[in-house]
């Protein structure tokens, strides 16, 4: 079983929905208990940093998602989700974020040709391959490694060897992260047709539920 971590975020119900038509059991929940008993965790996200700490916090939800990552359980951060994994951003200074990882989150600088927020497409380069793209091919015409993104901030990590995918978007993007047991993306798998389904599969597989 998939545990979806409820804290009122904005893509739950989009996450529930990609892991039950890929066949997997998935709870919505914040119950400590459930959720240290999944196999596998996601932590969604869709708003703003300190509002999002503030509600996982009024649930007792931080202490939880560290024993998790204490525990080795694979865990997976969406979007906002990602973020909160690491120690703070530009978005809500003086707020402490899960500090899981090491990295700082920046807004986008606008540009030419670059409009904040960034909404769309992007594809992705793979900078140390990880588990969530097995099989999915790297190539900027290729179609198949095309995300979907919605942000105004981004991860910038400090410890480079971690990042497992990046994209272009008047900065570099670092896209994606794997570190042990404990999984980020930036862009939304569940809202990136086949190429996200295959990263959502992926995940279940490092999980042990894929084909359960």
């Amino acid at each position: 079983m998939i545990a979806i971590i409820d804290y009122d975020a904005g893509n739950i119900k989009s996450v529930e929905k990609a892991l039950l038509y890929l066949g997997q059991e998935a709870a919505v929940t914040r119950d400590g208990d459930e959720i240290l008993k999944a196999d596998g965790v996601i932590l969604p996200g869709v708003g703003a940093f300190g509002d999002a700490m503030e509600k996982l916090n009024a649930c007792g939800l931080p202490e939880v998602i560290r024993k998790c990552a204490e525990l080795g359980k694979p865990f997976l951060g969406i979007c906002l989700g990602m973020q909160l994994l690491f120690d703070s951003s530009e978005e809500s200074p003086g707020v402490k974020g899960l500090g899981l990882l090491e990295g700082n989150i920046l807004r986008i600088p606008a540009g030419d040709g670059v409009k904040v927020p960034h909404i769309g497409w992007n594809d992705l380069r793979f900078s140390g391959r990880g588990r969530l793209f097995r099989g999915i091919k790297e190539g900027e015409f290729s179609g198949n490694n095309y995300v979907y993104f919605v942000h105004s901030y981004y991860l910038q990590a400090k410890e480079k060897d971690i990042v497992t995918a990046t994209a272009e978007y008047g900065v570099t993007i670092h896209a994606s992260v794997e570190k042990g047991n404990i999984f980020g993306c930036q862009f939304h798998p569940e809202k990136s047709s086949e190429t996200g389904m295959r990263i959502l599969g992926n995940f279940c597989g490092v999980c042990g539920t894929e084909g359960k």
